[in-house]
């Protein structure tokens, strides 16, 4: 099997009978941070706007934002609502099909029309059952390809630091190029320092799982020498730690991103405790990705997912699908992934262990 990208397949609005098609109506923002009313909210399709008569892609898309007219770029820019400003031109127009000037692009893929339907063909009958030999190989070599032309970026959950094989496994994808950057919250990073430092994960061996005597104290005393250090490349650097996945992403120069939460312990120095700085770091990453793979957490995965469109402009101009993967055990939290919009996820529902695992001797000899 040898991984191909699909043609981006262009709107003809000819065909579409849109020749016609109005100009997409333009209102001021009221207030900072605030949209007039019946503003056009997007989705994570190619949307486009008609202004002046021309038919304008919104580029760097995302779902449950509001579209802006930049006039002295002739552009559309999607904003979060938060970062309106008074006076901006704001579409409006809740229709979808063109007949208000603007139309959302449901067959940019072969599988965007499928993708839309009652039940994805992606997700279609996917359980604990679901066979997934398939999603494996097409993914081997997808990721062979992404490694050289594109950028891969994995969302994970501390399940994936636990066992000193996943570890291990996804260490090696980072050595190896297959990780492009990281975005995962405090307890990912603390435990997986707490490893390579004490060889525990919340007090645990992370092979043997057998509990050291007062090794809950652990991931605690890990946090405080990190914070006492003061970043943690230097925390690695001053205890000589030589293994693990934040070892790989300081050794190999992989961006990663650690978005707080209100139960975090410490956190670690960066850690970001604003949740909109969380946020715009995020997406810096996402805005990148042509490829993302979720593992094991549920919110990280949905707010990953609703930063991430279906769909990327390339520097080049082309335009590409963005492959998304969600890995979990449980089928709910697969199924509340598509509810809260991210209706392009592939779900394959397995322990993350075990995927990434198999992920890692997929793709390194």
């Amino acid at each position: 099997m040898r991984f191909q990208l699909k043609e981006y397949i262009q709107p003809d609005f000819q065909a579409l009978k849109l020749v016609d098609a109005p100009d997409a109506q333009l209102v001021p923002a009221p207030a900072d941070g605030v949209a007039p009313l019946d503003y056009h909210a997007t989705t994570i399709f190619p949307e486009y706007f008609k202004v002046a008569g021309q038919w304008l892609l919104a580029q760097e898309s995302r779902m449950d934002c509001v579209a802006v007219y930049i006039p002295k770029e002739h552009r559309v820019a999607v904003r979060e609502f938060r970062t309106l400003k008074k006076g901006e031109p704001v579409f409006v127009g809740r229709a979808e099909d063109g007949s208000q000037g603007i139309y959302v692009h449901l067959d940019a893929f072969d599988d965007m029309r499928q993708m839309t339907a009652d039940s994805f063909a992606f997700r279609q009958g996917r359980s604990r059952e679901t066979a997934f030999s398939l999603d494996y190989d097409f993914l081997y070599e997808q990721l062979r390809y992404e490694k050289e032309h594109g950028y891969i970026v994995w969302v994970a959950g501390p399940a994936l630091t636990f066992d000193a094989d996943s570890r291990n496994a996804f260490s090696l994808l980072c050595e190896h190029g297959y990780v492009h950057a990281l975005l995962a919250g405090n307890a990912l990073a603390a435990h997986d320092l707490e490893a390579a430092y004490r060889k525990t994960a919340l007090g645990q061996d992370i092979y043997t799982q057998v509990s050291h005597p007062n090794g809950h104290y652990n991931h605690l005393d890990t946090i405080n020498r990190v914070r006492q250090c003061g970043s943690i490349p230097a925390f690695i650097q001053q205890e000589h730690l030589d293994n693990g996945i934040l070892y790989q992403c300081v050794r190999h120069q992989i961006p990663f991103v650690l978005t707080g939460s209100i139960r975090d312990d410490g956190p670690l120095p960066e850690v970001h405790a604003d949740v909109y700085s969380g946020q715009n770091a995020m997406r810096e990453q996402l805005s990148k990705a042509t490829t993302l793979i979720c593992m094991a957490t549920a919110l990280h995965s949905i707010a990953a997912g609703n930063i991430t469109p279906s769909f990327r402009v390339m520097p080049d101009g082309k335009i590409r699908q963005v492959y998304f993967y969600l890995v979990d055990i449980s089928e709910f939290t697969a199924n509340k992934l598509g509810d809260r919009g991210s209706l392009s996820a592939k779900s394959i529902i397995t322990n993350v262990q075990d995927f990434i695992v198999n992920t890692s001797r997929g793709l390194i000899p």
